[in-house]
Parts: structure tokens; C-alpha cells; sequence
């Protein structure tokens, strides 16, 4: 046995206080509260998703007028945001399911890492969205878009991208941390 430190040894203070600077990896203060935002993200995105897809079967119906502007239609997503790098074989799936794992584990050690509930309560979101999508992705191969937005005049015809809750939560997770990164209260001031 090496010698023995006693509370006050001065060996003892700066071990202590270089491991409680260190920060954690994997859990931090806003963890639990970021956790909780995905689980009700994810869940929310899934419910909606089961319930279009089952219950008011979307996909017999078509296309489901909501507002002169807003409607519902079932298009399923090989890809990834607005449809891009389209995967058609298991390969392909498996690749991109693979790189959102990566992200969300990236995602994960930025949160362990915040000591701003905003930043926290926007990666909660995008970690949410992440996995209601990686959910159909393992689920049915493809993701569930059930949401169009447009606006059509007589001269003028715009259709956004199909997308579901977890695009909102994925956005609205973004726009959270552009807000902190550019104008919130830590952002990097110009001199």
C-alpha cells in the first residue's frame, strides 16, 4: 500500500478539484430535463404517425384538405431532409441510420456538456425528432411525411417539402440553438 493522504493534503485538493472541472461525457445538470424533452418529442411524433397511418389511414385516402394552405398526404422518405440521398436497398438504409446514431451520440455530449436550458431544450428536440425518424426508419424502411404546406394564387404555385413532427421538432431544435449561438445571453458579441 503507497502512503496514506490525509483530507487536507494538498495532493488530495488538486486531484479533486481537476476531476470536478472536468466535464462529464455523457450526463450533465440539463441531461434529465433534455432527456425528457426527446422522450415527449419522439413520442408525440409517434403517436400522430400511428394514428395517421392506422386509425385514419391516410394513405387510402390521399390527400386531405385541412386549410386553403395546409394539407395532409402520406409520402414516405427513403432519404434524408427534403427527401435528399434517397435509399432504396437495406444497404442504404442501414448507412444513414448509422450516421443519425452518430449524430445523436454527438448531440448527446454537446447536452452533457451545456449549462443553458435553451441549448439543452433544443437539442432534446433535434434528439427527439432524430429518433421518431430513426423509428419509422427501422420500422417501415422509410420515414412518414404527412404534412404539406402550400400556397396557390391563379398566377402562383408553391409546395414546401412534406414533413411530420419530428422535422418540427428537428427545426425547432435548430432555430433554438441559432437563437443562443447569435443572439442569446453567451453569444459572441462583435466589439
Amino acid at each position: 500500500m503507497g502512503p496514506r493522504l490525509r483530507g487536507d493534503d494538498s495532493r488530495v485538493k488538486e486531484f479533486t478539484s481537476a476531476h470536478e472541472e472536468r466535464a462529464p461525457l455523457l450526463w450533465g445538470p440539463l441531461t434529465r430535463f433534455a432527456l425528457a424533452v426527446a422522450v415527449v418529442a419522439a413520442a408525440l411524433d409517434q403517436v400522430v404517425k400511428l394514428w395517421l397511418l392506422f386509425v385514419f389511414d391516410l394513405g387510402a385516402r390521399g390527400i386531405v384538405t385541412l386549410t386553403p394552405f395546409l394539407d395532409l398526404v402520406l409520402i414516405w422518405n427513403t432519404g434524408i431532409s427534403y427527401g435528399l440521398l434517397r435509399q432504396e436497398g437495406p444497404l442504404g438504409q442501414w448507412v444513414l441510420l448509422a450516421l443519425k446514431a452518430a449524430a445523436v451520440v454527438l448531440l448527446w455530449i454537446w447536452l452533457a456538456r451545456t449549462s443553458s436550458r435553451l441549448t439543452a431544450l433544443s437539442l432534446g428536440l433535434i434528439i427527439g425528432g432524430a429518433i421518431g425518424n430513426a423509428i419509422d426508419r427501422l420500422a417501415y424502411g422509410a420515414v412518414a411525411d404527412f404534412v404539406l404546406f402550400h400556397v396557390t394564387t391563379a398566377s402562383f404555385s408553391f409546395k414546401w417539402y412534406v414533413f411530420n413532427l419530428a422535422d418540427v421538432a428537428i427545426v425547432a431544435g435548430v432555430i433554438g440553438l441559432l437563437y443562443e449561438t447569435l443572439v442569446g445571453a453567451d453569444a459572441a458579441k462583435a466589439p
